[in-house]
This record gives C-alpha cells, structure tokens and sequence, in this order.
C-alpha cells in the first residue's frame, strides 16, 4: 500500500484493506431483443405514423439543414465561469435538436394565453367577455393596491377551472377532496397539440419578422444612420425638459384609465370599420407625398436653389404570371412588348426599331448636357399617380390587362383567371442645370 508521506495520518485512524474490482465500470451493450422491447415500451404508436414521423423529425431536420457551427469552435467548459443565459450551453445540433423539441411539447399554455387575449381584446368572445374585462381594468386603475391581489387571483382563477364538472344539474358547487389525474405535461410528438404548437411557432416566427421589417427604417434614424438623428434628440431633449415642471400636474389614474381602454375601443369591429372607411377618404397619400418633398427641399443645397430645377420621370413596367414562385416580376414580360424600363408613359419612349432602350433600369437614365441629378434625393415612387385618371393603388401602381390597356387602380377578378395582368409605376427625380458639368448617370 502506498505511504503518502505529505499527509499525517491520525492515530485513531483503521486502515482499510484494498479490494480489487471484479466488475468492470462500463455495462455491456443490449441485446436486440432488450433495445427492441425497451423501444416498444417507450414508444406507444397513436395516431399516423407517417405523420407523426414527418413532424417529430421536423425540429432535427431544420436545425441540421440550416445551423452551421464553424470549426474552430471552442470547446472549453461554459460553466467554468459565470455565464449568461443566451451563452450557458455551447452551441450543439443535438443540444439545440433537444431543446427545440422541447419547446414544441411546452409551448402549448403560452399559445392559449396568446389566443384568449386576442380574443378579448379584439371582441371575438362577445361584448359582454370584453365588457367584463374592461370593468377590471377600470378597478385597478380605481384601486391601483388591487394589483397587490393579481397573484392570489391567477390562483383562484386556475383552481376553479380545473374544478371537476357537476355529476348532477341541482349538485351544489364545492371544492373537492377527489384526487384528480394529473393534467399531461408535454404533447406527444405527431399529436394535434404537437402540430398546434409547430404551427404558432411558424406564426410567431413570421409575425415578429414581420414587426422587425416594420419597425426597423424607423430605428434607423435613431442610430445617426440618417441625418434626422441630431433633430431628433434636440426635440426629445427639449421636450422632456419642458414636461418636467408638469409632471405633477398630470392625472395618472385618468391617464392609464384611458390608455388601457383605447385599445379595447380600437378594435370593436364598428370602430375598425368606420376608421377604415374615414382613413380611405382622408388624402394621406397626398400628405405622405408633400411631407417626402419639404424634407428633400430642406436637405437641397445652395447651389440647387441657385439653379433650375427640374423633374424627370421613369416608368417601371412589370407582368404577372400565375403559379407558385412567379407572380410580378419583370422577367415576365413578353418579347417584342416594352421593356421593364421606359421614359413615357405609352410604354415605347425612348424605344428604338430594334426593341432595345436607352434605359435599362434607374441607374442608367442619361440627361442632356448640362443636366445632373440632384445628389441629396433619390428616385421617388409616385405613390399619388396624378398621370392616372384610373388613380393606383397604395405604392403607386396602375393595373391594366393583357395589352396594357383599361387602366385601373386595383386589378380586375376576371383578369386574374385570364392570367394576364401588367402594371406599372411612375419614378420621378429631380435634376438641376449645372454648366461645368457633362451628362452623368
């Protein structure tokens, strides 16, 4: 036995005898028959299988297909230090595969909660739901202490709705002592309540897509990517300055009172329908199109206003094509008809015998000598289409049929069946006289 000369062995202290291992620390390998029973007990077979073997592999073919982990990743234990959330666990496909398949069978409470809040405020359930819901939100903004109270009635409110259901209609309703099964935690891969799942997670995916695309030009003027930056934060800083004296003055119980019901006001269906007619009426692409304009001439520079400015038009000319992955497009058009670009409005301006055009897309519009861009603004749709007795829809377009004829703001139903649908749109940019200058792009 080895004598650790460094350590000092106390004198009440029994040596033990060593024992060697007759068993080794690793366990043999099922047999077929062992895995093959195990699989079948753990497994039980519900429902289409074919379906149910789609969808249950859907999570490890997504994550295998589209995740690419570089191979100089580094393999050093995450839990050595202190780490975040979003970094706890190194970046794995059978980890993300797990977890992700997780996600799908528990995801299910957090769906429901979405779909019955939509369905409050947006007056699915009926008025008298939503009614009901806004006279709470009324107390609490009577009785603000009330929220001290939300944890206890999230509580009651789950206990009463797992309360079994009546065995008889006269029985009177009292909480019970019967031990109830336990609610199933998970869904099983390929069920309904798997497939559910999938599809809100596919909805949700594309929803905050969605808002993402929607609010992102608008950060940008946030991060001194657009020269709107400085104004901003001038007109923030001087306004916050300016509400500070009135803060005191300002009810907060009227405030959040009328805040918290807006919402439910906006979306009662009479509400949207009416404020989507008034919108309908109001000019605002006329505005969007005037305010676009101050803010191009506040950015023109000393020598534009010194010049003569100007305004020149491009025509982009697109043809719809029906089946899955065609649809508009300028590859589309047919030989021997205009081109995807033109400078007139019949389509054939700027057209030679030969079919080919001086103007292959914006960037290639050549001026008269003398003539150049103005270099602050770009090419602007024009989202008004004054040119179009027929008008056109929200980003400019005029629809007209086969032979670019019977011009319309939306297309007809009966040209959809035919397939033969064309459009175009007006570009419009500003260009100025300058003498030391040559034709430019």
């Amino acid at each position: 036995m080895a004598v650790f000369d460094y350590v000092d062995i106390p004198a009440c202290a029994t040596i033990v005898p060593s024992e060697v291992k007759n068993q080794s620390d690793t366990s043999p390998l099922p047999s077929s028959s062992q895995a093959a029973d195990d699989s079948a007990s753990s497994s039980p077979v519900q429902g289409n299988f074919a379906t149910r073997t789609v969808f249950g592999n859907l999570p490890g073919l997504l994550l295998a297909s589209s995740l690419q982990i570089p191979s100089n990743a580094s393999n050093e234990n995450p839990r050595s230090i202190s780490q975040l959330l979003s970094t706890r666990d190194p970046l794995s496909v059978p980890t993300t595969t797990v977890n992700f398949r997780r996600f799908i069978s528990k995801i299910g409470p957090i769906f429901w909660l979405q779909d019955r809040i939509e369905e409050i405020v947006t007056w699915k359930k009926g008025w008298k739901v939503t009614v009901v819901w806004m006279v709470i939100y009324s107390f609490l903004c009577y009785y603000p202490r009330l929220i001290l109270l939300l944890p206890n009635a999230v509580v009651l409110a789950i206990i009463i709705a797992a309360h079994p259901p009546r065995t008889s209609p006269g029985a009177k309703w009292s909480i019970t002592e019967q031990v109830l099964p336990p609610p199933r935690a998970n869904a099983r891969e390929g069920s309904t309540e798997w497939l559910a799942n999938i599809q809100g997670i596919q909805n949700l995916m594309g929803a905050v897509a969605d808002a993402h695309d929607a609010t992102f030009p608008y950060v940008l003027h946030l991060t001194f990517a657009t020269p709107y930056t400085p104004h901003i934060f001038t007109v923030t800083l001087l306004s916050t300055l300016f509400a500070l004296p009135f803060l005191q003055l300002i009810p907060l119980r009227p405030l959040f009172l009328i805040g918290g019901l807006a919402p439910f006001a906006l979306t009662h269906p009479f509400i949207r329908h009416t404020l989507l007619h008034l919108l309908s009426s109001l000019p605002l692409r006329h505005w969007c199109a005037r305010l676009t304009r101050l803010v191009d001439n506040d950015r023109l520079k000393d020598r534009h206003w010194q010049s003569e400015l100007r305004e020149v038009e491009l025509f982009e000319n697109e043809r719809w094509v029906p089946g899955e992955g065609t649809g508009w497009s300028k590859a589309n058009l047919k030989a021997g008809e205009r081109v995807a670009w033109t400078r007139g409005r019949d389509g054939w301006s700027g057209v030679t015998a030969h079919g080919s055009s001086d103007v292959s897309s914006n960037l290639t519009f050549l001026l008269e000598p003398g003539w150049v861009f103005v270099e602050t603004e770009d090419w602007r749709a024009d989202i008004e289409a004054k040119w179009s007795e027929a008008g056109a829809d929200d980003l400019g377009w005029v629809y007209t049929n086969d032979a670019w004829l019977e011009p319309r703001a939306l297309p007809m139903a009966e040209w959809k069946t035919q397939g033969a649908i064309t459009r175009r749109r007006r570009w419009l940019r500003r260009i100025y006289f300058n003498r030391t200058a040559s034709a430019v792009l």
